[in-house]
């Protein structure tokens, strides 16, 4: 389990639930908590400083978003990387990123597409200056306004639930865009995906977030086929 600071412990005092589940869901994205890594209520309330119920609180969110698992035996853990289970998501990730995309091309107004473009801009600010937890985090933000752009909660809401479960992946794709000499800059991975829906053309719209996830894909891959061979653990 991560290593929690004294100043974590005097904020988890201060904020109790939220600040556990913000301390606890940046550990899991930036990979701080591993894959697997077991999360005791008790050893974590004490670390925090806190009762087990606001503990309990931020598990149960984490719960909900896909970060944390828990077990038939009731053992609470960061939920793993099942990396035979990879291309299923990405089946599911460009299935669900082409409908959203393709309704936002249809059913955007002019306020989504300002809020779409501006989503786009924090994540080329976040590229160009942040973390892989801002790179992400701004990414993730750019998806969901494509997604409500194109009017259908359930869905967003599905949509939204793979895009938490995939930032992790992300960290690692970020990692490997950014370490990486053999690439472009990935700050026009949205361009076209932008001016599609700017155009409602939805067929352009869903064809460009289709490229997307498959580019997504790819590098992914290239960052584990460069890395297995340094001994890096998915579960």
């Amino acid at each position: 389990m991560g290593v929690v600071t004294l100043e974590a412990e005097n904020n988890g005092r201060r904020h109790g639930g939220r600040y556990i589940y913000e301390e606890l869901r940046k550990q899991i994205l930036t990979l701080q908590l591993k894959p697997g890594a077991q999360l005791d209520e008790v050893s974590l309330a004490a670390q925090f400083g806190v009762s087990r119920s606001p503990v309990r609180d931020a598990l149960a969110r984490l719960i909900s978003e896909g970060l944390v698992t828990i077990l038939p035996n009731r053992t609470t853990l960061v939920t793993p990387f099942e990396i035979e289970e990879f291309p299923k998501y990405i089946a599911a990730l460009d299935l669900t990123q082409r409908a959203v995309t393709r309704l936002a091309a249809v059913n955007r107004n002019e306020q989504d597409l300002a809020r779409i473009r501006a989503a786009n801009v924090a994540y080329i600010q976040a590229l160009a200056n942040g973390t892989f937890q801002d790179m992400s985090e701004c990414n993730k933000v750019f998806h969901l306004e494509i997604a409500r752009a194109g009017r259908n909660p359930y869905l967003t809401s599905y949509y939204e639930k793979l895009l938490g479960e995939g930032q992790r992946l992300l960290h690692l794709h970020f990692d490997f865009i950014v370490s990486s000499q053999s690439l472009t800059s990935p700050d026009q991975d949205h361009d076209r995906i932008i001016e599609a829906i700017a155009g409602r053309r939805a067929d352009d719209a869903e064809a460009a977030s289709h490229e997307h996830t498959l580019l997504f894909r790819d590098r992914f891959l290239a960052f584990m086929k460069q890395n297995l061979t340094q001994g890096i653990s998915m579960l």
